[in-house]
């Protein structure tokens, strides 16, 4: 659907450099998604492994091998892909490879981070959540502190665990987060830092 080079603007990398692809395609369906334009894989221009590449390495300016920048691979759901191809070539070409899903298709590719973000609508699967590095739960209202839990409870006990007010509540759930936080202090406070910066 789209690619750009920017901030990783939430999470575990938040504040880092990275160059994102978002593809298209989802079945999960999130009522508060703000990407909906994403949904349908088949109004998008298919592009070779070989081009996202060859754009990646034109949009960043450092040498790939100094500095093995974050390649970031979200959607739309990206599990609806086969991502073994793409992700292969990122790591030969020194790229550090980044997913961000919900987890509730079948994994592939090769990963040095899995974000994993949970949804009620299309709940993940249990290699997903074995997988996981970070599991970053959006919160909408104060029934998600329960589902965070619930996921919290089926990771490995490495995985980082975030709590993320859902952009439109972020007012009115945050204290919410604040305090919650403060009485599970195993989770973290995730916001999208690059709204707050009006960028990508």
């Amino acid at each position: 659907m789209e690619a750009f080079y920017t901030l990783q603007g939430e999470g575990f990398h938040q504040g880092k450099a990275a160059y994102f692809i978002r593809l298209g395609g989802c079945d999960v369906g999130c009522f508060w998604c703000d990407v909906k334009e994403s949904w349908d894989a088949a109004v998008h221009p298919q592009k070779s492994v070989a081009q996202i590449i060859t754009e990646a390495k034109e949009a960043i300016s450092y040498q790939l091998s100094a500095i093995s920048p974050i390649f970031v691979i979200t959607g739309g759901e990206p599990l609806l892909h086969n991502l073994d191809e793409l992700t292969r070539s990122l790591r030969h070409e020194g790229f550090k490879t980044n997913i961000e899903t919900s987890g509730s298709s079948p994994l592939s590719g090769y990963w040095d981070w899995i974000c994993l973000s949970p949804k009620k609508f299309k709940k993940p699967l249990p290699e997903v959540f074995a997988a996981a590095s970070e599991l970053k739960v959006v919160v909408y209202n104060k029934s998600d502190f329960k589902w965070a839990e619930e996921n919290a409870a089926q990771v490995s006990a490495n995985c980082k665990l975030y709590l993320q007010p859902e952009w439109s509540k972020a007012k009115i759930v945050t204290p919410l987060i604040i305090d919650y936080i403060k009485q599970n202090p195993r989770w973290q406070l995730s916001l999208q830092v690059h709204k707050y910066l009006d960028i990508p």
